[in-house]
């Protein structure tokens, strides 16, 4: 899966790992690719709700996979998370510093 990284937007994406289980999930596939088997083991997790966040991941374009034999891997898409942070490294840029450039009210 190679969608544009255009297509899912940085909102999207922050809801995507803001949950600490699919976290945890992108944690465990920075070190390697794993199959749902792998994770539901590593997560003490069943594996209907793995399968869940991972489809969650998986459309937010975080997370692709590859078939092997009998079993599908996931594995991160760094372009994605490169892409995310640096959406939020142009947000915090971007911020003022206080007082300055403040609305007035009323």
């Amino acid at each position: 899966m190679n969608a544009d990284l255009d297509d899912v937007s940085s909102a999207e994406r922050l809801r995507a790992v803001s949950d600490p289980l699919r976290w945890r999930i992108l944690e465990l596939l920075g070190d390697e690719e794993l199959c749902v088997c792998h994770l539901t083991e590593l997560l003490d997790a069943p594996q209907s709700l793995v399968s869940h966040h991972l489809r969650v991941l998986r459309d937010a374009d975080l997370v692709e996979t590859e078939r092997f034999r009998y079993w599908t891997y996931y594995r991160l898409r760094p372009d994605a998370l490169a892409a995310l942070g640096n959406a939020l490294l142009e947000l915090a840029g971007g911020a003022p510093v206080a007082g300055p450039r403040r609305r007035p009210c009323g």
